[in-house]
């Protein structure tokens, strides 16, 4: 058990400029991912090579911000955004979504192949074990921000964090370690060696899901929304769900097809031993 320490959200002030510990924790997630693409892009069977790692953090971190936002106001905020349609302008007040920001990755990552002739799924599959990565730093901003906090929990409980004179669950942190860490070690060991198309993007999505409806059940949902249902069911939860099977279905489907060519004899292998050869025509 520990006291929450009341940080300031400013990290530092030049001038009238304030650099808040919230937009540091966003830079050091691209940061990550473009390192973390930077080294796996130079390895042979990459299909992500040195010269689109920049642009593909570019559109990556542009979709994550304009899509955080925009979800944001339209599912948890948008009495606001009907009451005054400029707030969606107002970033500086926070409100962010991850399912959102995913989606605006995902319309990115779409963007950029089109424009590159990149395979859509090549793409994800590059970015999913850094991205998760990233939602380290997020969870990490979440909490000196003092927001997303979990419930009230036993003041003997060693996990528990003093709030307000309350103890509650540091939900923030749950989620930077299993959503963050914990996910972000998977999809890098997973992907150390050539996987079939799609499957780390598929394990991304289910594990991420699976995460955070865990975590919901301590979490507070929002305000603005409360439950939703059986006075448990978050929007948080309803949410994930599709992740999960989508997930699911995508890393089954990868595997089989992977194992289909796998299995499947090439144009340059031999036939078996006492097999006539086809007639030609």
């Amino acid at each position: 058990m520990f006291h929450y320490p009341e940080f300031n959200p400013v990290a530092f002030s030049l001038g009238p400029l304030q650099v808040r510990w919230y937009g540091i924790m966003y830079l050091a997630a691209f940061l990550l991912v473009w390192i973390g693409l930077r080294m796996r892009s130079k390895v042979p069977w990459s299909k992500i090579k040195p010269e689109n790692v920049d642009d593909v953090v570019f559109y990556g971190a542009l979709g994550a911000i304009v899509g955080g936002r925009i979800g944001y106001m339209l599912v948890y905020a948008h009495q606001e955004l009907l009451a005054d349609p400029l707030s969606i302008f107002t970033v500086w007040k926070g409100g962010m979504s991850f399912h959102g920001g995913l989606s605006g990755v995902l319309v990115a990552m779409w963007l950029y192949g089109w424009r590159k002739g990149i395979k859509f799924f090549d793409l994800t599959d590059a970015i999913s074990p850094w991205s998760s990565g990233g939602i380290f730093f997020g969870r990490i901003g979440n909490f000196i921000n003092g927001e997303l906090w979990g419930k009230v929990t036993s003041p003997d409980a060693p996990w528990a964090v003093i709030v307000n004179g309350e103890p509650r669950h540091a939900s923030q942190l749950y989620e930077a370690f299993l959503e963050g860490l914990v996910l972000s070690f998977v999809l890098w060991f997973y992907t150390r060696k050539p996987r079939p198309t799609a499957a780390a993007s598929g394990l991304f999505l289910m594990l991420y899901g699976v995460f955070r409806i865990v975590i919901e059940f301590v979490r507070v949902p929002d305000e603005q929304l409360g439950y939703l249902s059986l006075g448990w069911v978050t929007m948080g939860q309803i949410l994930s769900l599709p992740m999960v099977i989508l997930g699911a279905i995508i890393f089954t489907l990868a595997l089989r097809k992977g194992h289909d060519a796998d299995s499947a004899p090439s144009a340059d292998t031999p036939p078996a031993r006492g097999a006539m050869p086809k007639k030609a025509g």
